[in-house]
């Protein structure tokens, strides 16, 4: 296990109204977590996973397209294979290519990257097809929401659905992620916003019209993901303020008092 120096940074509550309801915890995916008791290590300290085949495929899968818009890596690292299947990626070097394309790109230039990505990953007419099979209704978003859990979990590690409140009407198309895996090993609250908040609210609501409010803590590193919330505005958004992790982050600026990444 890793300890790492972590500040804490204070997180304004969202202007918009979301009521959360934990359920019973039983139905956590693990995600091949390493750790004695099967759950994320303590904040502040970084958690242990043994990745299985499924994972493996899917950093790969998504770490190859993204390669396509990443600088060249600065140094290359033998992969050292120490499993029976492995693709070429872990999910250091899954990071460590979302870094790279973030180099030399804007804020909106990183979320675009993103779109392209997901959308090269889709069969043609897939967002249309998907307007018709889920339309934007409690059940969709329920649907979706469970789908998430088992389908997310090697990029964001455990979570599990919960009950939420949207407009007066409670639903269970929630998403509790306990400590996100992105964010974790990242380090970086530029990445969490612009390779993974945003670009994946703006797919789901624009693409596929199913809205969809995801609402990271940077105390915890937990984030909450809320299907059939339409989600504020970059610039209504408590994240468009928020600072860097300045011990963790290797890009990180101290001066500053918003995160660099979330300005350009």
């Amino acid at each position: 296990m890793v300890v790492l120096s972590l500040q804490v940074v204070r997180f304004p509550t969202p202007p918009y109204q979301i009521s959360l309801r934990r359920q019973s915890t039983d139905k956590i995916i693990r995600c091949g977590i390493a750790e004695p008791s099967g759950e994320p290590a303590p904040l502040g300290q970084k958690t242990k996973y043994n990745d299985g085949f499924f994972e493996k495929a899917f950093m790969t899968l998504f770490a190859r397209k993204m390669e396509k818009f990443a600088s060249p890596a600065k140094s290359k690292t033998e992969t050292k294979k120490t499993r029976r299947f492995d693709f070429g990626y872990d999910y250091e070097s899954f990071v460590d290519v979302s870094k790279r394309v973030m180099e030399g790109r804007s804020r909106q230039q990183q979320q675009e990257v993103v779109r392209e990505v997901l959308l090269s990953m889709l069969p043609p007419g897939a967002p249309a097809q998907f307007r018709k099979l889920f339309p934007p209704t409690k059940w969709a978003a329920e649907f979706n929401a469970a789908l998430t859990v088992p389908f997310f979990h090697w990029l964001v590690g455990p979570s599990e659905v919960v009950e939420v409140e949207i407009n007066g009407e409670k639903q269970r198309s929630g998403v509790h992620i306990k400590k996100c895996r992105y964010l974790e090993n990242s380090g970086c609250v530029g990445m969490c916003v612009n390779m993974c908040k945003f670009p994946t609210q703006d797919f789901f609501t624009r693409e596929f019209g199913l809205p969809l409010t995801m609402i990271p803590n940077f105390e915890d590193m937990s984030c909450e993901m809320v299907y059939g919330q339409v989600p504020p505005s970059f610039e209504d958004d408590p994240v468009s303020t928020q600072p860097c992790f300045t011990d963790i982050c290797s890009n990180a600026n101290p001066s500053p008092p918003v995160c660099p990444k979330l300005q350009a």
